[in-house]
């Protein structure tokens, strides 16, 4: 009979069932040999079991096996089994260790070689019990055997991939089965690593050592995962909290404010005031507007971040939108020399917005256009936008801005200059948050020395 007729006639649960021995034979030895003194005589007959064991290991991968496993166990076969100095490794820290194989011969060998590296083991039968432990317990590294009756290794290697809970165990495979198509299979169904029975010593424990490594460094990154989680969400309840608080006082004072208001108009109203009075009136007057606008921006803002503004669509005309922004606008761009130019395309259509909030939105873009601009011209331009869309241009031949705000410049309290303590920086959020609850957007454009543009497209027909 030739040898390829030979291996075919060899089952490999048979060559699987001639490794078992073989793995505990040298394993025992080898734990023996360990202990044993070096003027002992019983540590060269130690050494020959090793060698007449992997000879016949080797004898059996040269004949019966095919592959690269062949021609390193020959070389195995064929070395001087003489202790090696061990090259010095890093200290690892022991694990909690599950082994998993039917043999008993092979669990009690498996488990002192590992206890003997400082880690604390468990043992069990089946893979079944192996499901079970490992839902019971932390376990740090999985050593699994592949050929075992009722749940076979593959199938344990499946459901552990499939749990969220265990997948993160990393699993070593130490099987008799020394088929690459065996090692690949477990390493595409998950497996950490792979190692072939009767398994070296040296390389078990720095297969095992490496997997803690890895183990630790994932459980270590979810540590830390979870406290970024948990601080985020106690964040996000402190900044709820802070709002929360801040609407309540805002809308607080909006009651009294505005009652004061209303008791120094009538004030105002009755006459018998000197003239120097009634300038103290107007500027207390003209104070208490300013800040009851800031906190009407203010709940606005807050409001349309969090959805619950309601928009009330009407036909509007860019036209009159402008107009009614100019006349609001007019006595600040008096005041501060301004110019106000409007250039309207003919035949442009009417569309579907909140006439308040748009014209609100140019009144804050065309007053903050004349703030920084001084004695220079404002520019509002409407026309025909993209996809139909109305689009709207307010221009201005003031300072300009610095394009490194153009990220901010559309955020909550952030302010085009800082040092000007000019407004509360909610206005051109506001635009911002108004434009795109119409389903448009907003940009900005800015040469320093030259000029600013403010640019909003509002879709012609209401976003339901």
């Amino acid at each position: 009979m030739t040898v390829d007729a030979a291996k075919n006639l060899v089952p490999a649960e048979l060559l699987h069932d001639l490794r078992n021995p073989l793995n505990q034979i040298i394993g025992y030895s080898e734990m023996l040999a360990e202990d044993s003194d070096e003027r002992d005589h019983m540590a060269g007959d130690l050494q020959k079991i090793q060698s007449a064991s992997r000879l016949i290991l080797a004898i059996l991968d040269a004949n019966f096996t095919a592959g690269a496993a062949v021609a390193n166990r020959q070389r195995a076969a064929s070395r001087s089994y003489a202790p090696v100095q061990p090259m010095a490794e890093p200290a690892i820290e022991p694990g909690r260790i599950l082994v998993v194989d039917d043999e008993p011969g092979n669990r009690d060998v498996l488990c002192r070689r590992l206890r003997r590296q400082g880690h604390a083991v468990e043992a069990v039968g089946s893979g079944r019990e192996a499901l079970i432990r490992l839902a019971g317990g932390a376990f740090d590294v999985m050593l699994l055997d592949i050929m075992m009756p009722g749940m076979d290794g593959y199938e344990v290697l499946r459901r552990v991939n499939e749990s969220e809970e265990l997948r993160n165990v990393p699993v070593i495979v130490i099987s008799a089965l020394s088929e690459m198509q065996s090692a690949v299979r477990c390493i595409e169904a998950g497996a950490e690593d792979y190692l072939t029975k009767p398994f070296d010593a040296t390389l078990l424990k720095a297969r095992v050592g490496a997997s803690l490594q890895k183990k630790r460094a994932r459980d270590r990154e979810a540590a830390l995962f979870e406290q970024l989680r948990k601080n985020f969400k106690r964040l996000e309840e402190l900044e709820k909290l802070r709002d929360d608080m801040r609407n309540m006082i805002v809308h607080d004072l909006r009651t009294p404010l505005t009652s004061l208001m209303m008791g120094m108009e009538m004030l105002g109203s009755g006459g018998g005031l000197t003239e120097t009075q009634r300038e103290v009136l107007m500027l207390a007057l003209g104070g208490g507007r300013t800040l009851l606008g800031m906190i009407n921006d203010l709940l606005d803002v807050e409001k349309m971040e969090s959805g619950m503004a309601t928009l009330h669509y009407a036909e509007v005309m860019a036209a009159p939108l402008v107009a009614s922004a100019f006349e609001q606008i007019a006595a600040l761009a008096r005041d501060a020399g301004t110019k106000l130019v409007s250039e309207i395309a003919p035949e442009l259509p009417a569309f579907a917005a909140d006439e308040k909030k748009i014209t609100r939105t140019l009144v804050n873009l065309i007053g903050n256009a004349v703030k920084f601009t001084g004695a220079g011209t404002v520019t509002v331009l409407a026309a025909r936008g993209d996809d139909e869309n109305v689009r709207f241009i307010i221009r201005d031949t003031g300072q300009g801005i610095a394009p490194e705000a153009f990220e901010t410049i559309f955020d909550k309290f952030s302010q085009l200059d800082p040092h000007s303590k000019i407004g509360t920086g909610l206005g051109l959020a506001f635009c911002k948050l108004a434009v795109e609850a119409h389903g448009g957007r907003i940009s900005v454009a800015s040469t320093l020395g030259v000029g600013s543009s403010f640019t909003f497209e509002l879709p012609v027909a209401a976003q339901v």
